[in-house]
């Protein structure tokens, strides 16, 4: 019995001798979560409306009677919203509006950077707005030819924000929604049936 005494202490020794080393122990790192994103290609918004763009083929548009469109994403679980005014003497009132919409999640949001886009070619001039911060809606945009047409577009997460977590699919949506100004082309009465 004594000789079993000794053995399970000398094991006990070894063990703790051999757990003993000078490396430090450091806790893992976070697992970040890797969202793959199939590379965007687009097609038409088939809409009666006075415009026309693109959007990603990967989102289902729901083109509503006053030319408002929802484009829903089932796969992250976002919907853009895309608004349609016709300038009526009444552009500024539409600007400040389209700038008040971005500046009204401004108390939730870390920064709101603002990308002016213009191009004089097809009459298309505007603003996009990344809000970065726990926001409902971190990105929105608004264009307008500043005589006829304005459109506003604002990106909602079906989920509470959590900047970190959605920022690979806020990224991937934001491109598409850089495409659809660069697409946008306004409809005139002479190509209002285009698309």
């Amino acid at each position: 019995m004594h000789h079993s005494i000794k053995l399970i202490g000398f094991l006990l020794a070894l063990v703790v001798m051999a757990s003993c080393n000078d490396q430090d122990v450091l806790p893992k790192p976070d697992a970040m979560l890797a969202l793959d994103y199939n590379q965007a290609t687009y097609k038409n918004l088939k809409t009666d409306c006075p415009f026309s763009l693109q959007i990603n083929e990967e989102s289902n548009a729901d083109p509503q009677p006053d030319c408002a469109t929802v484009v829903n994403y089932p796969d992250i679980d976002a919907t853009l919203f895309l608004n349609y005014r016709p300038v009526e003497s009444n552009l500024r009132e539409l600007l400040i509006d389209g700038q008040k919409l971005s500046y009204a999640h401004n108390q939730m949001a870390d920064g709101i950077t603002e990308r002016p886009y213009v191009n004089p070619e097809q009459k298309v001039y505007g603003m996009l707005y990344e809000v970065q911060g726990n926001a409902a809606s971190n990105a929105q945009f608004y264009v307008t030819d500043s005589v006829q047409h304005f459109l506003t577009a604002s990106l909602y997460f079906n989920i509470e924000p959590n900047y970190d977590s959605i920022l690979p699919a806020l990224d991937y949506v934001q491109q598409d929604m850089i495409k659809m100004m660069e697409s946008l082309q306004w409809k005139t009465n002479n190509n209002k049936n285009e698309n």
